[in-house]
């Protein structure tokens, strides 16, 4: 069978797809980029924020239309809306053969069989595959890395407890349950075998790795381990909840030539006041004395953060608090996102909601100030030497494009590389940087 995957969302539902494709592959299925050629098309999707559950909706039904005019047999929708929405997706979209939960993504395989079998009982059964939600997978094979081969997502556990008024996430994903250490350092080996030199370690939170199975942090221990796999040369942490970064934690990544200067470390806001509503356990006070301890012991860390504006409550006060923040702490990286109300979560519920106008042009503000700082950054890079990752050559150029370790992909800036010499994608090499354009960078080879 030829088979299209569409994958929405966040890089944690991206593995969840690769594990699929290596499901496929094994039982010899095809894996084709035109949706004109696939006989089975399934949709990984999303329902985090109200943009991404509408361009997973509108996925599916583009999608649909392919059943009347093309040769599409089989439609499949699974990840978090299906997770979520399973009974509105089968009644509102009877083109879809069946919902996949976000536990049940091992099973892919067995419902492609039922819904193409001859068997109407056989395919009514296979309609809905949920598993419990705090149902941990364990899959034997191999995944099928979608990331060019040189750089791969290794999600470290699944799920989370934190349960912040404004996420859907513990609803859809369950309890947070890390993966077994050795099922990791089994997984990051197979992938070093096959190519990849940069593992970026995710998880809804990295930073409690460990406490659920083994009664204790271990995501130092992890790093530890993972440092010490051949062909590895960058491991690169996302997701970094700022109350639970240890000592021990800040000591490995400095001590541990492998592991990036780079840190995701999603804030949120600092007014308390937004904080607490938000249920978040963090006050701006640890905040900036955990930022300032990063960068006292790594005076070279990147940080990245993200933020949400138009908050319920969020008086122009509390706006302003963020402002001045922003502008006193001068992250490397970041990210704003309008608050958007979420079915079932207490914040949706909450009195004070803010007109969508406001909420933009907070963003706005909060951008404008974030880029002026970065613009600035991006200049005192100038005359630098750094280690650049080829990501691949520009066309009609002698020039390639690449990541420093200040760049996780798909988020932030990219260093546009001149030189005569020949490079791969995979290569690290070692650059000047000469100039520097917005938010990205120039540089030649050394």
């Amino acid at each position: 069978m030829n088979i299209l995957f569409i994958s929405l969302g966040c890089d944690k539902n991206l593995v969840d797809t690769e594990v699929m494709l290596g499901i496929l592959a094994q039982r010899g299925h095809q894996m084709v980029d035109d949706e004109n050629e696939a006989d089975v098309i399934i949709i990984n999707t999303c329902c985090f924020i109200h943009d991404a559950k509408e361009e997973s909706i509108q996925n599916i039904l583009e999608m649909a239309q392919l059943k009347e005019n093309g040769r599409l047999k089989a439609l499949i929708v699974a990840g978090c809306l299906a997770q979520r929405y399973k009974d509105e997706i089968l009644k509102e979209i009877p083109e879809v053969d069946a919902v996949l939960g976000t536990t049940s993504y091992e099973e892919i395989g067995n419902i492609i069989d039922s819904v193409l079998s001859d068997n109407m009982a056989e395919r009514g059964q296979s309609r809905i595959t949920m598993k419990d939600v705090d149902y941990l997978p364990e899959v034997k094979t191999k995944r099928l890395v979608t990331t060019g081969g040189h750089f791969a997502y290794l999600k470290i556990a699944e799920g989370c407890d934190k349960h912040c008024t404004y996420c859907i996430i513990p609803k859809v994903r369950g309890n947070y349950r890390s993966v077994p250490m050795e099922n990791l350092l089994k997984e990051a080996k197979e992938l070093a075998d096959g190519g990849v030199k940069e593992l970026i370690l995710v998880a809804q939170e990295t930073t409690v790795y460990g406490q659920d199975i083994y009664g204790e942090k271990m995501l130092p221990k992890l790093l530890r381990e993972l440092c010490k796999i051949n062909g590895i040369r960058w491991i690169r942490i996302l997701y970094c909840y700022p109350e639970e970064i240890t000592d021990e934690l800040i000591q490995t990544m400095k001590e541990e030539p492998k592991i990036c200067h780079y840190l995701d470390l999603p804030i949120q806001h600092a007014s308390d006041a937004i904080l607490k509503k938000m249920g978040r356990r963090t006050s701006k006070a640890q905040l900036i004395e955990t930022i300032e301890k990063l960068r006292d012991a790594m005076p070279d860390i990147a940080l990245r953060t993200t933020l949400i504006t138009g908050f319920p409550g969020e008086t122009e006060e509390d706006h302003e608090e963020l402002m001045d923040f922003v502008d006193q702490m001068e992250f490397e990286r970041l990210g704003v996102f309008t608050y958007s109300p979420e079915e079932d979560t207490p914040a949706a519920k909450m009195d004070g909601q803010i007109e969508e106008e406001v909420k933009e042009d907070r963003q706005a503000e909060l951008m404008e100030l974030q880029q002026d700082i970065v613009f600035e950054q991006a200049e005192d890079m100038i005359g630098r030497e750094l280690l650049v990752m080829i990501e691949g050559k520009v066309a009609d150029e002698n020039a390639y494009v690449g990541r420093t370790y200040r760049d996780a992909p798909n988020v932030d800036g990219l260093i546009f590389v001149n030189t005569d010499e020949e490079l791969m994608s995979g290569d690290f090499a070692k650059v000047k940087v000469t100039g520097a354009m917005e938010y990205d960078l120039i540089g030649e080879l050394i």
